[in-house]
Formats: structure tokens, C-alpha cells, sequence
């Protein structure tokens, strides 16, 4: 059974930092692209980051700059490394592989 678990969500002022995590199993996550999505309060999914098994990343221009995916295949973990955070950012994040995501960890960024 493939399962995606995500963590490390919480509430941050702006300009800070969060790392977020993505404990994964039941499938071969090295050879796995895995991607963040975030879905806002009253909006839609909205595309994040993309991180190929080799490390090879991709970043949507509202974070670029910002954001730092990355990934322990060993633990078969991705991480997403979320730095100078806006009110913006606030948002459910989740780990995608192949559209199957874990429940999502919220970020709310607010002074």
C-alpha cells in the first residue's frame, strides 16, 4: 500500500522558516519523481515544487528562490525547505506522487 505522510507544518511569521516533510512507502521511491502541491483557503491545487529521482528539481515561480526541495532515498523521505515566508504561503501542503497525496500538513503564515 502506498503512503505519503506529511509533517512539519505550523504557524510561522513572515520572513521565517519551515521545514516540511514527506515519509513515504509501499513504493520505489528512488526511482519516483515526487512533487509539492499546496492547496490555499478557498483556492484550488497549485503546483510547487518537482524533485526527479536523481535530485533534479523544479520550482513554480512564486516560491523559486525561496523553496528547497530535496529527498533522502535511504529514507525514502522528500523535503521541502521553505525559507523568507509570506503571508501567501499560507496553505495545506502535500506530497504527490502520480496524483496520490498523503493528508497534508497546513502552514499559516501571519504576524
Amino acid at each position: 500500500e502506498v503512503q505519503l505522510v506529511e509533517s512539519g507544518g505550523g504557524l510561522v511569521q513572515p520572513g521565517g522558516s519551515l521545514t516540511l516533510s514527506c515519509a513515504t512507502s509501499g513504493f520505489a521511491f528512488n526511482r519516483s519523481a515526487m512533487t509539492w502541491v499546496r492547496q490555499a483557503p478557498g483556492k484550488g491545487l497549485e503546483w510547487v515544487s518537482t524533485i526527479n529521482s536523481v535530485g533534479i528539481t523544479l520550482y513554480s515561480n512564486s516560491v523559486k528562490g525561496r523553496f528547497t526541495a530535496s529527498r533522502d532515498n535511504a529514507k525514502s523521505t522528500v523535503y521541502l525547505q521553505m525559507n523568507s515566508l509570506k503571508p501567501e504561503d499560507t496553505a495545506v501542503y502535500f506530497c504527490d506522487r502520480s496524483g496520490l497525496r498523503g493528508q497534508g500538513t497546513r502552514v499559516t503564515v501571519s504576524s
